[in-house]
């Protein structure tokens, strides 16, 4: 029986509203769609810039536990996607044998990966250039989200994204990302590459992201070693980090969607 609930993690520097065509296009299939928010994360854009306490707070076993939560409620196991932190998410779930299939979109890498573009030190910098944003959210000023998110999209599109999508980062989870090569021991963002049990996994990524590069996401993939299971790399080309809401996203989600329930 193919899985008939989509389950969409977004990641970080944006809510569920990222998701926002993804959850009609889907609907319009025939699926039912689910886009959760982080825990403390349940209200609007507006609110979390007012008051950015449950972004500082939030911690990566939560959000794991609330989509686990989530998952082993439904009726079947659904198919997972995530956006770039939920990228990493959604290879925490797979591996720990949650979903039927995932897909993951410019994905943050599991710990292990160990490419680390220029671009990606970059886009970083804003949360890593000082040791004190460990305990605070850190929002991007418009010109750091365009190059971050959005270099390939026209400027009034890069400025209606950021009005519309933007909240500030936990700066406590991007520095223990940054970090997880470095620390002796597991990590919250620990996946077993060698697990025959997991699901298909695709990886999606932008040509042009500088974000989440595609060699990040090629060294995420080569790293998943069991032969028995399904791991597959698509770039898709001229596209930013933010492909969730680029012109033509239509065509991704399609892509992802498709490749999911061949593979499920």
């Amino acid at each position: 029986m193919q899985p008939d609930t989509i389950v969409l993690v977004h990641g970080f520097w944006v809510t569920p509203r990222a998701w926002e065509g993804w959850i009609a296009h889907y609907e319009s299939r025939g699926f039912r769609v689910i886009a959760p928010s982080y825990p403390g994360f349940e209200v609007e854009v507006e609110a979390l810039h007012a008051d950015p306490a449950p972004i500082e707070t939030v911690t990566v076993p939560a959000i794991i536990s609330s989509l686990e939560k989530l998952i082993t409620g439904l009726n079947q196991p659904p198919i997972v996607m995530g956006h770039s932190a939920g990228g990493v998410f959604t290879q925490i779930l797979l591996d720990r044998g949650l979903g039927a299939a995932g897909v993951v979109i410019n994905s943050a890498p599991a710990e292990g990966v160990l490419a680390v573009p220029l671009s990606q030190i970059r886009s970083l910098f804003p949360v890593l250039k000082n040791p004190a944003n460990r305990h605070r959210a850190v929002g991007l000023d418009l010109g750091q989200w365009r190059y971050a998110f959005a270099n390939t999209f026209p400027e009034d599109q890069a400025r209606a994204t950021y009005e519309r999508y933007h909240i500030p980062a936990p700066g406590s989870i991007v520095w223990s990302s940054a970090q997880a090569n470095l620390r002796p021991g597991r990590t919250d963002t620990y996946v077993d590459f060698r697990n025959a049990d997991r699901a298909p996994l695709l990886f999606l990524s932008g040509e042009h992201d500088h974000l989440m590069p595609p060699k990040v996401q090629k060294s995420n993939a080569k790293l998943y070693k069991a032969e028995s299971t399904t791991t597959e790399v698509k770039a898709f080309p001229g596209r930013s980090h933010l492909m969730p809401v680029q012109d033509g996203w239509q065509e991704i989600a399609d892509y992802a969607l498709d490749w999911a329930l061949a593979h499920s």
